[in-house]
């Protein structure tokens, strides 16, 4: 095969060498991280260690907590309303406790995304929101400026179809499918602290949706 196939062999090992290059680099900073925060906790009293440690576990704690009552919010919701579950990557239409409708989803990471300083902090998408507009192929919708400093590409003008099918909720967050133009057109991209789904699906759900629509993400 090493004769026969010499192209391909080459680019196996080079990419076996590309993965181990980037797991040694891994494992490096991981360990700089480690030794930053040993570094830290030495230079803090008994006391202080006491603190950092209680704040960390009630900020996990509170983030359970607050993901158990939204998921318990939404099963108790009677109401035509989406879900989305966040880990799962998975999203509902339910109405009195059924559901109507189910769709894988990609939800983009948390990260922090523009050009220093003027950065922002975009989260996972949490909470309780309402639909706000319900957008096609045909409406406008304004990409943010941060997009196209995070894609490395020239600002457009272009606001027509930048989000296919879409669902706007409250607080600036989208559910939308691929859009045919504009930055988010790349299906391997997802717009951070947002969510990307079927066309089909968000079509499909779109006809049962209203402004004001609850939608719970969990």
């Amino acid at each position: 095969m090493r004769l026969a196939y010499p192209g391909l062999i080459a680019s196996l090992w080079l990419a076996l060498v590309v993965l181990i290059a980037l797991d040694v680099y891994l494992l490096s900073r991981r360990e700089n991280y480690a030794k930053e925060i040993r570094r830290l906790r030495a230079s803090m009293t008994t006391v202080e260690r006491r603190s950092a440690d209680l704040a960390v576990a009630a900020n996990e704690n509170h983030l359970k907590v607050l993901v158990a009552l939204i998921r318990r919010q939404a099963q108790g919701d009677r109401g035509l309303h989406v879900s989305v579950q966040v880990d799962s990557g998975v999203m509902t239409l339910e109405q009195e406790g059924n559901v109507l409708r189910e769709m894988p989803v990609r939800v983009a990471p948390g990260r922090r995304v523009g050009v220093p300083p003027d950065t922002i902090m975009m989260s996972r998408p949490q909470g309780t929101r309402h639909v706000e507009r319900l957008l096609t192929p045909d409406s406008a919708w304004t990409v943010p400026k941060w997009v196209y400093a995070d894609r490395h590409l020239p600002p457009d003008t272009t606001t027509k179809g930048t989000l296919g099918y879409a669902i706007v909720v409250d607080g600036g967050l989208v559910i939308y499918s691929d859009p045919q133009v504009g930055p988010l057109a790349d299906t391997a991209y997802v717009m951070p602290g947002s969510v990307r789904a079927r066309e089909a699906d968000v079509k499909a759900i779109q006809a049962n949706l209203k402004p004001g629509t609850s939608v719970y993400f969990y």
